[in-house]
């Protein structure tokens, strides 16, 4: 791997610690419309962006109940939840082995801006980014035109720029703007998912932080 400039990570599950919070708050919605539950496997068998399709795939009926009034009932739920969230683990040993390397992080999510800002604040991370770029509503139909928007800015070639996350979509969001890319099979998707796309995995966040130390 090529030593980045900046770093660029995903949010949800790859930095905050947050698929167990997915999975309660989706059982709870799925339990209301007498839908069968998820348990951590199917969940990450099953998650994909845009999300629309992954409600689809639990057995939404949209003619029935449209989605953005189940969509809308999960950001609810979760939100109400958020706070009980951490950072997963070897995210501060990255940031140490990013800052000894003089190496920029941003993050880029599908999460909408507002529930992101307020969750790096709570964690106390905020001031770590040199910028927090999310979506403007919660629908998250994914971050593609974002990441492009962003790397425009970012004063860096999109080789020299590596993104960090947890889904495929992260994996195509990289490959299609020319960034490096590692996913850490740690939240949303499995890790045989994760290989079956052609993703560069790692084992955990501690993994990257050694290979950043070298």
């Amino acid at each position: 791997m090529r030593t980045p400039r900046h770093v660029i990570w995903d949010w949800n599950g790859t930095l905050l610690d947050d698929a167990w919070l997915c999975v309660e708050v989706m059982n709870a919605l799925l339990s209301e419309h007498g839908l069968p539950l998820v348990d951590e496997a199917r969940y990450q068998a099953l998650f994909s962006f845009p999300v629309v399709d992954y409600y689809r795939k639990l057995g939404f009926d949209f003619e029935r109940t449209p989605f953005e009034q189940v969509g809308t009932a999960f950001i609810h739920g979760y939100q109400a939840r958020q706070h009980e969230c951490e950072l997963q683990d070897g995210a501060h040993d990255v940031f140490e082995a990013l800052k000894a390397k003089g190496i920029s992080m941003s993050v880029l999510s599908a999460s909408q801006q507002s529930r992101l800002e307020a969750q790096a604040k709570h964690l106390g991370v905020t001031e770590k980014f040199v910028k927090l770029v999310g979506l403007d509503h919660h629908y998250a139909d994914g971050k593609l035109e974002l990441g492009r928007q962003w790397l425009a800015e970012l004063a860096h070639a999109p080789d020299e720029v590596l993104l960090i996350g947890d889904t495929d979509h992260d994996l195509h969001v990289a490959q299609t703007l020319g960034m490096q890319c590692i996913v850490v099979p740690s939240g949303h998707q499995s890790a045989q998912r994760l290989e079956q796309a052609g993703a560069r995995l790692v084992a955990s966040l501690k993994e990257i932080a050694d290979l950043l130390s070298k």
